[in-house]
């Protein structure tokens, strides 16, 4: 399956750790699952011309939630399951969608 660029990064990653990492010239992103670190990184350069020195990736698993009713069992699901990218950036290169917070 061949993704786009426009289906790899799916959302920037706005948390405290973040902001932490964003003086180190590290951002973090949620990409497609399928997507491998090369085609992160291409889809990064491209989407913000920026250089990129070094992608790391995770999958983070879906969290169990549980709502419990009045009467009888519990209603039990599950969220869903992603990926995140951890993007550390050439010296000099900043993603200005995150220097506006």
């Amino acid at each position: 399956m061949e993704l786009t660029y426009q289906e790899i990064i799916r959302r920037p990653l706005i948390t405290e750790k973040n902001t932490r990492l964003m003086q180190m010239n590290q951002y973090m992103f949620e990409v497609h699952p399928a997507a491998n670190k090369i085609q992160i990184k291409e889809a990064i350069e491209r989407t913000f011309n920026v250089k990129v020195k070094k992608v790391n990736t995770m999958n983070v698993r879906g969290k169990v939630r549980r709502r419990f009713r009045k009467r009888g069992a519990p209603i039990i699901g599950r969220e869903r399951s992603w990926k995140k990218a951890i993007v550390t950036l050439e010296p000099g290169y900043t993603i200005e969608l995150f220097s506006q917070l």
